[in-house]
């Protein structure tokens, strides 16, 4: 049995889970690196907070940063490990455009040892346009007991 941790594949977690709250809003993986995860939001009626203006509402959005910088998060660390959402601080800079997917990437930054800080943006289609900006810091839970040997955590994955 090797010691190796295996590598946080976000497009793997997404693509195994048929539940869920990213799933019940329709969220689709776009892209990461080594420190940050980009997903996106496809418009959905579902989802809109005014019917007259056809604008989405926050709440999905909020939901798909939250994600999207967990993820950062886990990419830095190079595994899934349990973390807790301290703090996500969201400025709305305008509502996204009705008919456009929403995009949110975000970017771990920083890595202590109990703390992850992340920053981000959504846009709807126009990066330079940005829908909103976030910054936030994750708790970081150092819990070897969850884990399986070899870096995963299935309680933890369980609850994705």
């Amino acid at each position: 049995m090797s010691d190796a941790l295996t590598p946080f594949d976000p497009l793997g977690l997404l693509g195994r889970h048929r539940s869920g709250h990213m799933v019940a809003l329709g969220a689709q993986y776009v892209a990461h690196g080594d420190d940050w995860c980009e997903l996106a939001l496809p418009y959905d009626r579902r989802l809109i907070s005014d019917l007259a203006t056809g604008t989405l509402a926050s709440g999905p959005i909020v939901s798909l940063m939250d994600s999207a910088a967990g993820m950062a998060v886990w990419l830095k660390c190079g595994q899934l490990e349990p973390t807790v959402t301290l703090d996500l601080r969201v400025d709305y800079l305008r509502p996204a455009r009705p008919g456009r997917r929403v995009i949110g990437r975000c970017h771990c930054y920083r890595l202590t040892r109990r703390v992850a800080f992340i920053e981000g943006m959504a846009h709807d289609g126009d990066p330079d346009r940005p829908v909103a900006r976030v910054a936030g810091s994750f708790l970081r839970l150092d819990d070897a007991s969850q884990t399986d040997g070899g870096g995963a955590h299935p309680k933890l994955e369980a609850q994705l």
